[in-house]
């Protein structure tokens, strides 16, 4: 693997398609997230990739063609702290192996933001009402 100075940071779709297909080919191998994108949640990967990549170009590349609401689609789903704590860990880690520079940079802070926002409100969410 070449090392951080010779990678390339994220500028444009292609790369953007290179970081979610890489990212979600670790998920799908992934013991623990693999189950529940695929027989829990039962993504339709050919609708699922093409919102990814229009998600994260809006947050990289500042493209506005994102539209939707991702935390409600998790809410049904039996995940919690370590879910989301492999999920980081497998982002950063494609992130590392691809790319380096300021958005590479970005990206990973976005992810980590996107994680601990999603784990909290995962956690109010699945909190009975009478001990909130």
């Amino acid at each position: 693997m070449p090392s951080n100075n010779t990678l390339p940071d994220i500028q444009t779709e292609a790369d953007i398609k290179v970081l979610v297909d890489s990212f979600y080919d670790r998920v799908n191998a992934d013991p623990l997230l693999g189950p529940v994108f695929n027989e829990v949640a039962q993504v339709n990967w050919a609708a699922h990739l093409p919102r990814m990549y229009d998600f994260w170009s809006g947050l990289l590349l500042h493209t506005n063609r994102y539209q939707g609401q991702p935390f409600a689609k998790h809410i049904p789903l039996p995940i919690g702290s370590g879910h989301f704590q492999q999920w980081l860990h497998l982002f950063c880690r494609t992130v590392d192996s691809l790319f380096a520079g300021p958005v590479a940079n970005e990206a990973r802070l976005r992810a980590g933001s996107i994680a601990h926002v999603f784990e909290s409100r995962m956690r109010i969410v699945n909190t009975p009402l009478s001990t909130r």
